[in-house]
């Protein structure tokens, strides 16, 4: 895949679909690398016009790993100081890649963390943007969206030691957060852990952007000057970024549309595709180009 040298550092990513199409950007979430965008779903989009791009964030697959190691337990006490970089400087790299792929003015979609960071992106360089989608995210106001105890502890586990343990590790988290409705096979989820490990395992990035997460102020009045077209996508049974923190970004920005999809967690089942992608599709449609 290619590299990009950007804002200082190396974004690897991937594009897809005709060049001449609209372009639209995936922004992935909290230790997740391009590859977490399911090829059948970008394969989708591409389909319906688009030429999709996605990159690996800083700290996570094949872009540059930083250093450092940040005091979670600090950050999680509402304490910022250990944090290596902020959702700012992770949204500084989308946008940096834009401008190394000559692409003016996109869409943007994020998933998560990713979400945060697309939220990030339209609050600091709105000229960039025609359309947004945030799935499975939060403003940052810590009073909205947090996690039940079994997800933080899915997500806060000790490091794995092996890649048994590893592929292990990542299953039984998925099978924590995804979406009770929708729910993925063993063997699904092995082949996505498998995956992911060996093209990168990287748990203390996943440690640095958490810390980013928790270090990055509340962007709640910054969401309120968004004009543009955006989507807000959560499930009602996400138990990592639970439902309070979708409402509250739609409520956020002006006129945003909210779809909350019953049964989903916080995973894109195959099963929502085209229903994500069409709510996708049509949100891109009311941008002024």
């Amino acid at each position: 895949m290619p590299i990009a040298t950007v804002n200082g550092i190396e974004i690897c990513f991937e594009t897809q679909g005709r060049p001449s199409d609209p372009p639209v950007l995936l922004v992935m979430g909290l230790g997740a690398q391009l590859i977490t965008w399911p090829d059948g779903f970008v394969d989708m989009l591409a389909a319906r016009g688009f030429y999709v791009v996605r990159y690996d964030n800083r700290d996570s697959g094949r872009s540059t790993k930083f250093d450092g190691m940040p005091d979670i337990a600090a950050l999680l006490a509402g304490e910022t100081g250990s944090a290596v970089y902020t959702i700012e400087d992770m949204a500084a790299d989308g946008v940096a890649l834009l401008g190394h792929l000559g692409l003016d003015r996109v869409h943007v979609v994020g998933a998560s963390m990713g979400g945060m960071i697309t939220q990030a992106m339209v609050i600091h360089y709105p000229g960039r943007f025609l359309s947004a989608c945030s799935i499975m995210s939060t403003t940052g106001d810590r009073s909205v969206g947090a996690p039940t105890g079994e997800a933080l502890s899915a997500l806060l586990r000790p490091m794995a030691q092996s890649r048994d343990e590893a592929v292990a590790a990542a299953m039984e988290a998925s099978a924590v957060i995804g979406s009770p409705k929708y729910p993925a096979d063993a063997d699904t989820l092995r082949a996505r852990a498998e995956a992911a490990y060996d093209r990168s395992y990287a748990p203390l990035g996943t440690a640095r952007q958490l810390a980013a997460i928790l270090g990055s102020p509340d962007r709640t009045a910054g969401l309120g000057g968004v004009t543009m077209p955006f989507l807000v996508i959560h499930g009602d049974a996400d138990p990592l970024v639970t439902p309070s923190g979708g409402r509250a970004t739609a409520d956020a920005v002006p006129g945003a549309t909210l779809l909350m999809i019953p049964g989903m967690g916080h995973d894109l089942p195959e099963a929502l595709w085209e229903e994500i992608v069409s709510a996708v599709v049509a949100n891109t449609a009311l941008a002024s180009v």
